[in-house]
C-alpha cells in the first residue's frame, strides 16, 4: 500500500464556474482567504494562463511555499511510514500538475534556481525525494508519478496521436535522461503514462484513444533506467502482459476499470472475462469536470467533492447510498423497454428479490445504444451491452420480445417502470426530408463523401469523427460558439475532438444556422451574418432528443432514462438505481 502526496494543480486547478468571479476579485479572495486561499490554489513555477478560466493569470508559487512543500511531504513520509504504509509516490512530474508545470519548458519561466536549465526544473522534485529518504532512511520507496512526453503544441493546445507538432514540454529525449536523474535523486519507481491538462486525453484516454496508448514512450525510457516502470492509458491486460513478459514494462497502471467494477482483477483469475463490468472511459462519473467557452470548470459541487465515481456503478466512492438490500416485500415487476435504463432497473429490482419482467418491442436488449455503439471506437460500448444482455439471462430475467406496450393497464404488476427513451427533435425547413437523423446513420443508413452535420454537440462530434475516420469529409454547423457545450463532459473526452478536427482541418462552423437544403449542396449563415453555400451529398441532423415516456405519471409508475430526461449513461443507470431501490 502506497499513499499518494501532491504539491497540488498550479494553474491546472478547476476553478469552479461558480467562483470564476471571486478568483478575479482582489477583494474577495482576501475575504475568503481563510476558508478557501484560491490564489494560493492556482499558483503556478510563474505567472501563467490558468486551464480552465479564461483571463486569468496565476501567481507564482515562491520559494518560501516550495521549501515549505518540501518538508512537508517528508514529515507526512514519516507519519505514513510510522503508521505501516508500505512507501509513498509523490504526485507528479505528471500531466502538467504543479510539479510538472516546474519541469516544463513552456510553463518554467523562473530566473531563480527552480528555473532555467534541466537541473533547476527539475530541482523542486529532487528536493522531495532527498528529503523523503533523509527523514525516512534510504529503504523507504518512494515513487513518482511520470509523465514521459508532455504531448503539448502550447497553452490549451494538444498534439493527437500521429500529429506532427512541435513539443513545448518534455520530449521524449529529455525524458531519457530525465529519468536517470529521478533515479539518482532517489526516486525507487516511476509510474508513467503522457500529457498535460493542455492534452488531458493522453493521461485520462476517452474512447477515441487507442488502446494502450502510452506503452511505446514509456517501454522506451524503461531501456534509460533500472527502477521499475509502470504503463497506464487505456491498458488491456493482454497486451500488458505481454509487455511485462518482454521486459518492456515491469507492470500495468489501472484506475478507472476498479471504479467500474473493484472484482475485476478476481474475474481476470478466474477466466470470467464476460462478467466483467467494463469501464467505457465516457468520465461521467469520475472527471465530470466540462470546460468550454463561456465557462471555467462546469462541475457541480457534489461532483467537485466527490470525485472517482463511476457512470455504470453508483455504489464505487458513495458511502452505502446505493447499497443493494433485499427488498421488505417481493413484488411483480413491469419494465417497458429493454435499453440500458430498462435493463439495470431490472437486474438491480431483481438482485433485491423482486419478479420483473421486461417487455421490448424489438428483437433484442440494449436499446439506442446499440446504435450509439456502431463505431470502430466504440468497443467498450458493444462489451457494455454483451455484459447487461448476459446479466439479465443469468438472473434468469424474463424478457418478451417483440411485445410492445401501449397501454399500461394490460400489464398485471405491482409497479410499471417505462423506460421508452427519448425520440430525436427535428429540422422544420424544406428539404428536411433528404436529412438523416444521427441514430438512422448509426443504424448503418449510408451517406455520401461529403457530409454536413447539423449541430455540434457530442453525438454529432463523434459522428463527424466516425466519417473522417472512414475518409469522408464531414462539415460541422453548430449554433452555439463553441462545440459539446454540455455539463458533465469530461475536458479530456471533449479537448480530443476539439484538437482532433483542428490538426485535420475538418471545418467546423461555429455561432451559425443551417439556412437552406438546395439539391447537392446547403446555404448556411455564419457568425458575421455571412451566407457560406457548401457542397453537400448527405446531411446528418444532430439537434437533440425529447423524451418519449408511454405515459407522463400513474400509481405505481417510474420513468426512467431518457423518457424521464435526456442525458447521458450516468443519469440512466444511476435514476435506475433510484427507482429500483425503492421499488
Amino acid at each position: 500500500m502506497f499513499i499518494q502526496l501532491t504539491a497540488g494543480f498550479g494553474r491546472s486547478f478547476s476553478i469552479p464556474n461558480s467562483m470564476k468571479g471571486i478568483i478575479k476579485n482582489k477583494l474577495l479572495c482576501k475575504m475568503l482567504k481563510p476558508i478557501i486561499d484560491l490564489e494560493r490554489l492556482c499558483a503556478a513555477p510563474s505567472r501563467l494562463p490558468s486551464r480552465w478560466l479564461e483571463g486569468y493569470t496565476t501567481r507564482e508559487v515562491t520559494k518560501k511555499e516550495i521549501e515549505d512543500m518540501v518538508f512537508a511531504f517528508a514529515k507526512t513520509a514519516k507519519k505514513l511510514k510510522e503508521a505501516g504504509v508500505d512507501g509513498v509516490e509523490i504526485h507528479a512530474v505528471h500531466e502538467g500538475y504543479l510539479l510538472d508545470q516546474f519541469t516544463l519548458p513552456y510553463t518554467n519561466q523562473r530566473t531563480d534556481e527552480y528555473g532555467g536549465s534541466f537541473e533547476n526544473r527539475y530541482r523542486f522534485a529532487t528536493d522531495i525525494v532527498k528529503k523523503i529518504k533523509e527523514y525516512c532512511g534510504q529503504d523507504f520507496p518512494v515513487s513518482l508519478r511520470y509523465s514521459v512526453v508532455s504531448k503539448t503544441k502550447g497553452f490549451c493546445d494538444g498534439a493527437v496521436p500521429d500529429e506532427k507538432y512541435k513539443e513545448v514540454g518534455r520530449t521524449l529525449k529529455e525524458s531519457e535522461k530525465a529519468v536517470k536523474y529521478l533515479e539518482k535523486a532517489g526516486y525507487d519507481m516511476l509510474n508513467c503514462d503522457n500529457g498535460t491538462y493542455d492534452a488531458w486525453y493522453w493521461a485520462h484516454p476517452p474512447a477515441y484513444m487507442p488502446q494502450n496508448c502510452n506503452l511505446s514512450d514509456v517501454a522506451h525510457i524503461k531501456k534509460f533506467t533500472n527502477i521499475p516502470v509502470i504503463c497506464a492509458g487505456r491498458m488491456e491486460p493482454e497486451t500488458a502482459a505481454k509487455a511485462i513478459k518482454a521486459k518492456e514494462i515491469d507492470a500495468m497502471g489501472v484506475a478507472r476499470q476498479f471504479l467500474a467494477d473493484s472484482h475485476w482483477v478476481t474475474k481476470l483469475k478466474e477466466d470470467k472475462l464476460e462478467d466483467i463490468l467494463p469501464c467505457i472511459c465516457c468520465h461521467n462519473g469520475c472527471f465530470p469536470m466540462a470546460h468550454y467557452k463561456g465557462v471555467a470548470c462546469d462541475a457541480t459541487m457534489e461532483d467537485s467533492k466527490h470525485m472517482a465515481r463511476c457512470a455504470l456503478n453508483p455504489t464505487t466512492m458513495d458511502g452505502g447510498k446505493y447499497d443493494i438490500k433485499p427488498a421488505k416485500k417481493q413484488k411483480t415487476v413491469a419494465v417497458i423497454g429493454g435499453g440500458v435504463g430498462g435493463m439495470e432497473v431490472a437486474r438491480i429490482a431483481t438482485l433485491r428479490g423482486h419478479k420483473v419482467t421486461i417487455y421490448e418491442k424489438t428483437n433484442k436488449l440494449g436499446g439506442v445504444f446499440i446504435p450509439a455503439s456502431n463505431m470502430p471506437f466504440k468497443e467498450k460500448d458493444k462489451m457494455l451491452i454483451k455484459w447487461y444482455q448476459k446479466q439479465i439471462e443469468d438472473l434468469k430475467i424474463d424478457v418478451k420480445y417483440k411485445t410492445e406496450i401501449t397501454d399500461i393497464s394490460t400489464l398485471d404488476a405491482d409497479e410499471i417502470v417505462i423506460a421508452t427513451g427519448a425520440v430525436p427533435k427535428k429540422l422544420r425547413m424544406p428539404g428536411s426530408e433528404k436529412c438523416v437523423e444521427a441514430v438512422e446513420y448509426l443504424s448503418g443508413k449510408s451517406v455520401g463523401n461529403n457530409v454536413l452535420i447539423v449541430g455540434g454537440g457530442l453525438t454529432g462530434c463523434e459522428i463527424a469523427y466516425d466519417l473522417f475516420l472512414k475518409g469522408k469529409k464531414p462539415t460541422i454547423v453548430e449554433a452555439l460558439d463553441d462545440l459539446m457545450k454540455a455539463p458533465g463532459l469530461c475536458l479530456a473526452n471533449s479537448s480530443y475532438l476539439r484538437d482532433y478536427f483542428k490538426a485535420h482541418k475538418v471545418p467546423v462552423y461555429l455561432e451559425s444556422k443551417l439556412l437552406q437544403i438546395g439539391d447537392g449542396f446547403c446555404l448556411i449563415s455564419d457568425k458575421d451574418g455571412k451566407s457560406i453555400k457548401i457542397k453537400t451529398d448527405s446531411i446528418i441532423t444532430c439537434i437533440g432528443y425529447k423524451p418519449a415516456p408511454l405515459v407522463q405519471k400513474g400509481k405505481n409508475v417510474h420513468i426512467v432514462g431518457d423518457a424521464l430526461k435526456v442525458g447521458n449513461l450516468r443519469t440512466v443507470v444511476w435514476r435506475a438505481w433510484e427507482v429500483a431501490e425503492k421499488i
